[in-house]
């Protein structure tokens, strides 16, 4: 007696996937369309409540396919109206979501792994370790929830208008499950976002980012945060592997013959003493002064057992104001949700760390104290 076969979810799959899913059953491209309507339109998981499908396609749909999405384990409301979302996989592992609201704009901050392959030493998300890459389902699960459980306000159509690969993980060390996931979110028979509503946030995978450039028209954001490579490579150890050179030259080609000009965002944590001096912005002028740039000066946002500090409000003013008398168009961000650790660099989640990382930093305390 054979077990039956685990249901096919049908969550993460873009149209052209959906569309060969259907195929297979002898049934028209046309039901991917229909079905991709009720799930991310109008949020229904029930094939029963998709009613112009067939009843027999609804019926067989229930036996072997389902309509999936992390378990929402904790909500958590901040002061300044940011939202997280503690979700739970079906191995046990959370990842954490975020809800950032603003003035006529609202981003939602997706993971795209269990915890995080990758080692920068000022991020949460890494010191807890790394456990395995996301499903699309569970990526594009995570706007399906937060668009079940969030309104629009007055005037708006969506309450969700960007949405940033910028949670849990590197997006681009799970490129196929994250391709699927981005096409959906900009897919009008989905959620409809414009290209320049979908960031991808990488620090640095050189190749992938190639790939991406050929792949799928989105904004990119580059976890920079030093104007060295000695730095970087002490902040963002990727960096070891693809240098800022080939990463630069990489932002290049990204934007390199866009219809509509394109910049890309450079990230930098503010790190006291670390990376926040005014040498280092004026290198960061050098640096950028021919890649079509913006820079978000983050202010590092503290976390248990850390060696790092935030730069102080006059230490960031000044550099900001070093970065625009050199041409470079810059912000401060502005820290939301510190208050139920939803900032950048906060996020952690529950992860049964498969790299060893987490117990290596856990060791690493005991002999500093």
């Amino acid at each position: 007696m054979h077990a039956d076969p685990t249901p096919v979810n049908l969550l993460g799959l873009a149209q052209p996937e959906l569309e060969a899913f259907f195929a297979a059953r002898g049934e028209a491209g046309f039901r991917a369309r229909q079905l991709m309507k009720w799930v991310h339109h109008h949020g229904l998981a029930d094939f029963q409540l998709m009613t112009d499908l067939s009843r027999n396609l609804r019926t067989s749909l229930a036996v072997d396919a389902e309509i999936r999405a992390p378990e929402v384990v904790l909500e958590q409301n901040s002061t300044d109206g940011t939202r997280k979302w503690l979700l739970r996989l079906d191995d046990g592992n959370c990842i954490e979501t975020v809800f950032i609201p603003e003035d006529g704009r609202g981003t939602l901050c997706v993971s795209s792994q269990v915890g995080c392959a990758l080692d920068c030493t000022f991020c949460s998300t890494a010191r807890q370790g790394f456990n395995r890459n996301l499903t699309s389902a569970e990526i594009v699960g995570q706007l399906w929830i937060a668009k079940s459980r969030l309104q629009p306000e007055a005037g708006q159509s969506r309450a969700i208008t960007n949405v940033v690969l910028m949670g849990m993980g590197e997006p681009l060390l799970n490129y196929d499950a994250v391709i699927s996931a981005m096409s959906l979110m900009m897919d009008d028979l989905a959620y409809g976002l414009g290209k320049r509503r979908v960031t991808l946030s990488t620090s640095g995978v050189v190749p992938a980012m190639d790939r991406l450039k050929d792949t799928l028209d989105v904004s990119l954001a580059v976890s920079l945060h030093a104007p060295n490579n000695a730095l970087r490579d002490q902040l963002v150890p990727l960096n070891k592997k693809y240098p800022i050179e080939p990463l630069l030259a990489a932002c290049k080609r990204f934007v390199a013959g866009k219809a509509r000009k394109q910049s890309v965002t450079f990230e930098y944590v503010m790190l006291k003493g670390v990376n926040d001096r005014l040498e280092h912005a004026r290198e960061l002028v050098r640096l950028l002064h021919d890649v079509p740039a913006k820079v978000n000066l983050i202010p590092f946002n503290p976390f248990p057992q850390t060696r790092y500090e935030r730069s102080d409000p006059v230490t960031i003013e000044r550099f900001r104001n070093v970065l625009i008398a050199g041409g470079l168009h810059t912000i401060t961000r502005k820290t939301r949700g510190d208050d139920i650790d939803a900032a950048c660099g906060q996020l952690a989640g529950k992860v049964e760390d498969r790299s060893r990382r987490a117990l290596r930093f856990a060791r690493l305390e005991e002999g500093l104290h």
